[in-house]
């Protein structure tokens, strides 16, 4: 073995080759350990991501479940004339759809511009857009740049809520499945289509859902107005919609709009010249101006819309069947168009006459209701309201109170009293509620009888604080006064209890019961007078006498509810008292009735006379539609015939005369009631209603156009000052309402009505040369008849006698022609009794038993005591010997609820 210098060298080279050797080996056996490790690393990695990418995809949402159309959307409800009265939303539904031929092409474009230039291109995924995106996250974190396209944005709003993930992980996810889902998308549906939904559903801020909600918000204008500008404005919007609010943050918005319009320039949208101008347009300042605009208007309802939105949530449920929940969150969410009656036209007028403080000789006052509820330290809770003020009142003042005060500063000052007596520093006041009502007060309802559609609604005067308040119009019942008369006493005697107009009742003192009644004017009594009379004059006695001799209580109250008042009570135990109360009583015709009626009713129940006697429920709206234009509700007038139409026709020429003047037979305290409602040019008809008094006053008529029911009082039935203004108020707004209109009558006169000469203190045929020769002037006149139902007897209230001029005695045989004189008197038949006008011209008794005592014939006439009464000497079929019909006292029946109301 060579150990040499050299050898040893060589022995060293050696080993170390084989070292190296052995080392390189070791060193490719270890990388190719590795390199398997990494490529099964790798195929396990590419497998387990291919398994989780499927997992996603395939828990991807169903996209056959899913409805790109905008849900959630805001529901309209337009006037008449189809003009927008307002905008029924909850939160995330004041959506306005459109249809894409309705959105403008430069904000079509300027959208495509400014949010995915290759929209019309890409197959979903815009690949650049994304491989972009992806470089944009890598470099700076933010991963949700500009990744998104049009139909993945859509995707995003409709299936994901918009994309609010909290984790990466999730988000990652959301966008895996949403740009599969877009793909699948674009497969089946029009990028019009995508297009016009992704407008349709995107948030624009200020509240505003889709290009239409953000159009009207910001411009005022539907989007189909839009020029340049503003189209840029609203596309700036989407990208960050508080930051780029054009009303909040005006400079931030014209930044971004300024982009949008230069990509537009740079995609070939627009020319050179159209984005200089665009930019300079200055719409911020209509912007603003509109925005103050809208700042000032109410968003509470008005009392017309509340009552579509009662009557509407009714009939979805009743016609379209649908339950409570899913008609309240279809009327306002569900995107329908609901088209009402109101005319706004008529509704403006109606709104400016109840708002008029001249329409009303009260002074202004102030009513108010009140709750506190307050937590004592104890725990224990009480709660307060205006009641509770009242008897603080009363009990320190030492007398009875109305809650009913000069000014609203006198209304504080008494809360506040009242407060500091129950509210101590321990206390938690967990609720208080100040409401301050303007007094006295009003409502309106104006109709079209023809229709039964309600134009115009007022349910009280002052400003409306609150959506879906009380409603004078429709929610409170009032005490109608004699309005109630024709309703309830004299249709019904008319249409099927064989009285007539010219129908004659006794006017005197008249007790039933316990209850004496009398007629509004207070002084004295009439004697006979007519059921023409009864309606012109409003008096109360001839139409009690009417109900009770010749329709009956029950019949009048069949009558009312055929009418449509709904509020009437047939046997209601009061609670508290135990007392039974019923409508089905003399007072009924007085308009005395236990709850009330509200205006509504009332007015649709006149209406039903001006219709020829055919009822129609009044109708708000005419159709619903749902979002897709389908009609859910088709609101077919709902109606029936209450009377006649000779009946109503007859009615109506009878309340014509409540509008002229005229007096009853000259007396200067008894006169039409109402001929200051009479409207120029038009007939006119109606009845007025004063209560007790006058805690409610009413006038209630029509004219060939319109029926309009209008009341006047306070909320809590203080005394109204006078009961005139109704009238003038009434006057006002129907003739502002027709005065554009051409002249036009009342129906024509059915054929089966005859014209028949009668004497008004019979009702009966007139007998020529008496009934025309009454002492106080001529008592024929020609009255109106349903044919079949005229007089065929004649008058048996005038007898005309031959007086002996010397001795004041019936004149006989003996007496000289010469001192023979023929007078005409008055007589009463059946049971009628009691000192009237009548009874000035009535047949003196001693005329009645006594002929002349001086000729007699006999030479010595004082001494063969012949003095009796030749009955001969009477005109005959004068009546002294008639017979007269029963009395139908037994058909009184129980007073029942005597709240008796005087009224005209």
């Amino acid at each position: 073995m060579n150990y040499g210098k050299n050898g040893l060298k060589e022995q060293i080279r050696s080993a170390s080759a084989k070292s190296g050797r052995k080392r390189t080996r070791a060193a490719v056996i270890i990388f190719k350990i590795l390199l398997a490790g990494v490529l099964s690393l790798f195929v396990i990695a590419v497998s387990t991501g291919a398994g989780m990418f499927r997992g996603i995809l395939k828990n991807a949402p169903d996209l056959n479940t899913l409805d790109m159309s905008p849900d959630a959307s805001a529901t309209i409800i337009y006037d008449a004339d189809g003009k927008e009265m307002q905008t029924l939303v909850m939160a995330g539904s004041n959506r306005q759809p459109v249809e894409y031929s309705e959105i403008p092409q430069n904000l079509i474009n300027a959208f495509v511009a400014i949010e995915d230039s290759r929209f019309w291109t890409h197959n979903g995924v815009d690949v650049k857009g994304m491989t972009r995106a992806v470089f944009s996250g890598l470099t700076t974190g933010d991963f949700d740049q500009g990744a998104s396209t049009i139909t993945q944005q859509l995707i995003k709003n409709v299936a994901f809520n918009g994309g609010a993930e909290k984790s990466f992980g999730s988000k990652i996810k959301r966008k895996i499945q949403e740009q599969y889902l877009a793909i699948q998308l674009e497969k089946t549906m029009d990028k019009k289509i995508i297009l016009q939904n992704y407008l349709n559903t995107i948030n624009l801020g200020a509240n505003t859902l889709g290009v239409e909600a953000a159009s009207e918000r910001y411009f005022g204008k539907s989007v189909s107005e839009l020029n340049l500008s503003e189209c840029a404005v609203i596309a700036a919007i989407t990208q960050n919609p508080t930051r780029y609010n054009p009303i909040t943050n005006p400079d931030e918005n014209v930044k971004r709009r300024n982009i949008v319009l230069e990509d537009m320039f740079e995609q070939g949208y627009i020319t050179q010249e159209e984005l200089r101008a665009a930019e300079t347009d200055d719409v911020y300042v209509l912007i603003q101006e509109v925005d103050a605009a809208k700042s000032n208007e109410s968003s509470v309802y008005s009392y017309f819309v509340d009552e579509t939105i009662v009557q509407a949530l009714s009939d979805l449920q009743e016609k379209a069947g649908y339950s409570e929940t899913e008609a309240r969150n279809l009327l306002y969410s569900g995107g329908l168009k609901i088209y009402t009656t109101q005319d706004s036209d008529l509704q403006k007028i109606v709104d400016e006459e109840i708002s008029d403080p001249s329409n009303y000789s009260s002074a202004i006052q102030y009513s108010f209701s009140y709750r506190l509820s307050i937590t004592h330290k104890d725990g224990s809770t009480d709660n307060y309201s205006e009641a509770n003020i009242k008897s603080y009142l009363r009990e320190k003042n030492g007398a009875a109170v109305k809650l009913i005060f000069d000014t609203e500063d006198e209304i504080r000052q008494y809360v506040q009293e009242f407060r500091s007596t129950v509210v101590s520093p321990e206390d938690m006041v967990q609720g208080e509620r100040l409401d301050i009502t303007l007094q006295p007060q009003g409502s309106c309802v104006l109709m079209e009888q023809d229709t039964g559609y309600v134009k115009a609604i007022s349910g009280g005067r002052g400003e409306k604080t609150t959506s879906l308040s009380l409603n004078r119009a429709t929610d409170s019942l009032r005490q109608p006064g004699s309005t109630f008369k024709v309703l309830t006493a004299f249709a019904p005697a008319l249409d099927s209890s064989g009285a007539t107009l010219g129908t004659v009742y006794y006017d005197s003192p008249y007790t039933l019961g316990d209850k004496t009644f009398s007629n509004w004017w207070q002084s004295g009594y009439v004697g006979y007078a007519n059921i023409r009379d009864g309606i012109t004059y409003s008096m109360n006695i001839v139409a009690l006498k009417t109900m009770m001799n010749t329709v009956t209580p029950q019949l009048g109250y069949q009558y009312a509810l055929d009418f449509g008042i709904t509020s009437l009570v047939e046997s209601e135990k009061n609670i508290d008292t135990g007392e039974i109360s019923t409508d089905i009583g003399p007072s009924l015709c007085l308009g005395g009735i236990t709850h009330g009626v509200s205006n509504l009713e009332l007015t649709s129940a006149y209406a039903a006379v001006a219709n020829k006697g055919v009822y129609t429920k009044p109708v708000y709206y005419t159709k619903i539609l749902d979002s897709n234009g389908k009609i859910l509700v088709d609101n077919e007038p709902e109606t029936h015939t209450v009377i006649k139409e000779s009946t109503a026709w007859l009615l109506t020429n009878a309340m014509e005369d409540v509008c002229e003047t005229s007096y009853l037979y000259g007396r200067t305290d008894i006169r039409s009631s109402a001929p200051q409602a009479k409207v120029e040019g038009l007939p006119t008809a109606g009845k007025s209603g004063t209560t007790t008094a006058s805690n409610d006053v009413w006038f209630v008529g029509y004219t060939p156009y319109y029926t309009l029911g209008l009341w006047q009082g306070y909320d809590e039935n203080s005394p109204m000052s006078t009961g005139e203004d109704v009238k003038y108020m009434w006057h006002k707004i129907m003739s502002r309402a027709c005065e554009e209109l051409p002249e036009k009558s009342f129906p024509d006169m059915p054929g089966n009505i005859e014209q028949v000469s009668i004497c008004r203190k019979s009702g009966k045929l007139a007998v020529p040369g008496i009934c025309d020769q009454d002492p106080a002037g001529d008592m024929t006149y020609t009255e109106y008849f349903a044919k079949g139902t005229a007089p065929t007897e004649v008058c048996d209230h005038h007898v005309k006698v031959t007086v002996c001029s010397l001795s004041g005695s019936l004149a006989t045989e003996f007496c000289p022609d010469s001192l023979k004189q023929t007078k005409i008197y008055r007589v009463l038949t059946g049971d009628a009794s009691g000192i009237t006008d009548d009874s000035a011209y009535l047949l003196p008794d001693a005329l009645k038993n006594s002929s002349c005592y001086i000729h007699t014939g006999h030479a010595f006439p004082f001494m063969n005591g012949e003095n009796e009464t030749d009955n001969s000497l009477l005109d005959p079929g004068n009546g002294l010997d008639g017979t007269t019909p029963e009395s139908s006292e037994s058909n009184i029946g129980p007073p029942g609820v005597l709240n008796s109301t005087l009224g005209n």
